[in-house]
């Protein structure tokens, strides 16, 4: 076993305890059983991300023979690539326990999942005819035998490894020996429901899950074999996601990426999962013409793979299996059916979504889009929704006769494709693109727009720690700052003319801007409150953010609490930073939440010798955010929203329901203690709800 650094956590160990935070939630009886199943679906898809990322970067500098210590926390590639292997298998082993334990419960419920042995005469006929009419049509299936190359496998897919003994008699025999068993690969289709709902039956909810439609329909599959028996197994591989983008300077951007994207698909597997009851031939001949290696991540799973469509597992109208919906509030103050712009104008408004509407990003744009006064729009973009009416506001401001400037992410971790469709669409439809700055990500979330009144450009914007995605809204928590400041606007104006003009790096006075202040800002603010604790003044510093792996970051908090410093972190993912060591940082606690949102802001507050500091900023401490990125960070200086951002934080602090300590031992241990409980994202909803008084709704 990996031992922790004496400094740092290794940040590939964190994430998995990360997701072992997630994978607790399937465990938790306080939330909802069909809940826990789709927390399942964001385990295993959380799990193909980081083999796909992390797991398959590890490989790269091992595979490129070096040992990798430098930027691995202290340990060597190949003691780390053993090491998660070990680590995953146990948590496969631990997730399809859960899984049985679910389904158990959900049968309590009248909830049943069936296989294909275990369907009545009336179901059966129901899966045949569902399977001729929705399955076969779809199926793609693959004999090996004879073929010279093995198929190339796609990493998002899952298949059914199948295995036919054939039927032969003494006269057959010497000619089919060699060919007596045949192997066979079905991919499971993507475009139908993985979970096929049966008829109900009184009370009963019946399910199937499609590779058992699938099972329970083999004879269909291969009519043409004459077998003894069948088996079919489930595999699937995970394929390194890194870009290689070439230096071909008569392709586009665009091209390149798109490129990029389509050499994934033929990518080095770094995972290989299989059905751990497969038969040892069957699992031999595929690791046999796969060419995988022993040392590669052989990872024995369950009977079913792709457990991240657990997150799409049907509702079945069982509102009493998952979480109450809530009705998103308004914000206090700030009306949709009237002008945003005047009232921004007047002062500045906080949202946090999902408690309030994401509608008044829509609503700030679609005004913008109408507004005879508005003439340009620039924005920056990462992820979009599917269905973006983002992207259509900024389509109908250009028809509209505005000049809307949009920055678009094409390198945006797997939206390389979305993202590609969108800016040829909004191209096409006359909105002007950058994309980007050469060797950097742009992952600041800013908006802005110049409105002509009384002679004079007016600038109002927004600036955000997420994505202007309305589905993600849903389920993300995020601060979005609506403002008409004048000083940090015509700043945000200068972020924008350094994605066109790269070569000047502007000074800021208010803004926190990556790749060339946020680090060397940050670290003044502590040595602050250093020196104001070693002058024997009050100083704290509390923090939230998604993931913190910054060793000169987490360097220098250590030596804030050596001084005396009270540091608070909320760190929702990785953290490498080790609170609670006498002499290194004792001073320094930390938890983690996991719950029914993603918790998403980053803030950042500072005690300053009594006026207080606060800050939002679409920027993690980790190195890629603080020296690879564009990321935008804005200073807080209207004091109701201040107030709002610690008070909102606070509630996050005191959870002791979902909160997660982390400590030397990383063993997720929730926080005990004995105050009243308190859920932080339950309690958010009802300070916000408290805000504006009696008679609002709670629930749709």
């Amino acid at each position: 076993m990996i031992k922790t650094n004496y400094k740092y956590i290794n940040r590939e160990i964190s994430w998995l305890r990360f997701n072992e935070r997630v994978l607790q939630e399937c465990e938790d009886e306080n939330v909802p059983l069909i809940e826990r199943l789709r927390f399942l679906g964001i385990f295993s898809n959380n799990l193909d991300e980081f083999f796909k990322v992390r797991y398959a970067t590890v490989k790269r500098i091992f595979e490129a023979g070096k040992s990798g210590k430098s930027v691995l926390g202290g340990e060597k590639a190949k003691d780390l690539l053993v090491e998660i292997t070990k680590f995953v298998i146990e948590q496969q082993r631990k997730s399809v326990e859960i899984l049985k334990n679910i389904e158990n419960e959900l049968e309590e419920q009248d909830v049943f999942l069936l296989n294909e042995n275990e369907l009545s005469e009336k179901q059966g006929e129901f899966v045949r005819k569902y399977f001729n009419q929705m399955v076969s049509p779809q199926l793609m299936t693959i004999i090996l035998n004879d073929l010279a190359e093995f198929p190339m496998l796609k990493d998002t897919a899952a298949y059914l490894a199948v295995k036919m003994v054939l039927k032969s008699d003494d006269r057959t025999k010497r000619t089919y020996e060699k060919k007596e068993k045949r192997y066979a690969l079905i991919e499971i289709p993507k475009g139908i429901d993985r979970f096929v709902v049966l008829p109900k039956e009184g009370n009963k909810n019946y399910i199937i899950i499609l590779d058992d439609v699938i099972r329970y329909c083999m004879d269909s599959v291969f009519p043409m074999f004459d077998y003894k028996s069948i088996s079919a197994h489930m595999i699937k591989i995970t394929r390194d996601a890194e870009l290689d983008i070439d230096n071909d300077l008569s392709k586009s951007f665009i091209e390149k990426i798109y490129s990029s994207v389509e050499h994934r698909k033929i990518s080095d597997p770094v995972r290989f999962v299989y059905d751990k009851n497969i038969e040892s031939d069957t699992l031999d001949f595929l690791k046999d013409k796969m060419g995988i290696e022993d040392a590669d991540s052989v990872i024995p799973g369950g009977r079913y793979h792709n457990k991240r469509d657990y997150m799409g597992f049907p509702s079945l109208g069982r509102q009493d299996l998952m979480y109450e919906k809530i009705t998103p509030l308004p914000v206090k103050g700030l009306n949709l059916e009237g002008s945003l712009l005047e009232k921004i104008a007047e002062k500045d408004y906080l949202q946090y979504t999902p408690y309030h509407t994401f509608s008044y990003i829509l609503k700030f744009l679609r005004e913008a889009a109408l507004d005879p006064k508005v003439k340009t729009i620039k924005i920056t973009v990462y992820r979009l929704a599917n269905d973006s009416q983002v992207a259509a506001c900024l389509s109908n401001a250009v028809k509209n006769g505005k000049q809307v400037t949009l920055q678009i992410e094409l390198r945006a971790r797997f939206d390389e494709q979305a993202n590609i469709r969108y800016a040829e669409e909004l191209q096409a439809e006359g909105v002007k693109l950058i994309f980007g700055v050469p060797g950097l990500k742009v992952h600041s979330k800013i908006c802005m727009i110049e409105r002509e009144e009384n002679d004079l450009i007016k600038r109002y914007g927004f600036i955000s720690t997420g994505n202007f995605n309305e589905s993600t809204a849903r389920i993300y928590t995020d601060y979005t700052l609506f403002t008409a400041n004048e000083p940090i606007l015509k700043e945000l104006n200068k972020v924008f003319d350094f994605f066109e003009t790269t070569y000047k790096i502007n000074k800021y006075k208010h803004l926190i801007v990556s790749p060339h202040y946020t680090k060397s800002f940050f670290l003044k603010l502590i040595d602050k409150e250093i020196s104001n604790a070693k002058a024997g003044k009050e100083a704290y510093i509390k923090i939230k953010m998604n993931s913190f792996t910054s060793y000169k970051m987490i360097d220098k908090l250590y030596e804030a609490s050596n001084a005396g410093v009270k540091i608070q972190l909320i760190v929702r993912g990785i953290n490498c930073l080790i609170p609670g060591i006498k002499g290194m940082s004792e001073n320094i606690e930390a938890i983690s939440i996991v719950d029914k949102f993603l918790e998403h802001p980053r803030i950042f507050i500072f005690c300053n010798d009594g006026d207080t500091r606060v800050f939002i900023s679409s920027a993690d401490f980790m190195t890629r955010n603080l020296e690879n990125r564009v990321e935008v960070g804005c200073p807080i200086y209207d004091e109701d929203v201040k107030q709002e951002l610690i008070d909102t934080y606070e509630i996050s602090w005191n959870d002791n329901v979902k909160a997660r300590v982390f400590n030397e031992e990383q063993d997720n241990a929730y926080r005990v203690n004995d105050k009243p409980k308190l859920r932080s994202q339950f309690a958010t909803y009802d300070y916000y709800k408290d805000k504006l008084g009696p008679d609002i709704p709670t629930a749709e």
